[in-house]
């Protein structure tokens, strides 16, 4: 098995490369979509972040309000860390959960992991290769204001909660650029494909 991780900076294109690379028969592993799942399946989580920051963050029916919730969790450093001590353990386990899934149903698969937190997370260690998409900050802002709705602020906050993108950056081994537009992006991530299908052969 191949394991792939994606990352950069939030909205910086990293799922739409994971797309690419899905369309060429890989496994993708959403950390978003992991983490969603977490805190909607074990109520052990949502019971936590409640206890952390308070009934308001959920909607009337009980569930996580993830615009409000998103809003106090990267306020400060101080509710960014509570967060991540809730959120991270439960996350990590059931990615590396799906993880070896995959490797018992598939040994000679392409797992990709798509997560703007690999390196928060110190997970690049147990990667064959990590893949970091650069984007402008401009740019990333723009993005989360139109797919998301978020104000300048609550953008910012999200972007701010990240390491640095140069942190990053150094722990990968191959960096796509995200700055000419979504076709020449998946142009590049053809070609690292290629590479990848490489590397399965020898």
């Amino acid at each position: 098995m191949l394991l792939i991780g994606i990352t950069g900076g939030i909205a910086c294109g990293k799922t739409e490369v994971a797309e690419v690379f899905r369309e060429k028969g890989a496994i993708i592993l959403s950390g978003d979509q992991i983490g969603k799942e977490v805190v909607e399946k074990q109520g052990t989580v949502l019971d936590e972040l409640v206890r952390a920051f308070g009934e308001d963050i959920l909607d009337k029916n009980g569930t996580l309000n993830r615009r409000k919730f998103g809003g106090i969790a990267f306020s400060s450093d101080e509710n960014r860390d509570k967060l991540n001590e809730i959120m991270h353990p439960p996350l990590l386990k059931e990615l590396r959960s799906r993880i070896q899934k995959a490797e018992e149903e598939n040994p000679q698969a392409v797992v990709v992991i798509d997560a703007a937190l690999i390196v928060e997370w110190g997970l690049e260690k147990e990667l064959d290769h990590l893949i970091f998409v650069e984007s402008k900050r401009e740019d990333n802002i723009r993005r989360l204001q139109k797919q998301k709705g978020y104000s300048e602020k609550e953008a910012l906050d999200r972007i701010k909660s990240q390491l640095p993108e140069k942190v990053k950056k150094e722990k990968a081994d191959m960096v796509l650029r995200n700055d000419k537009g979504l076709a020449e992006l998946r142009t590049a991530a053809d070609g690292v494909w290629r590479f990848i299908a490489e590397c399965l052969v020898y």
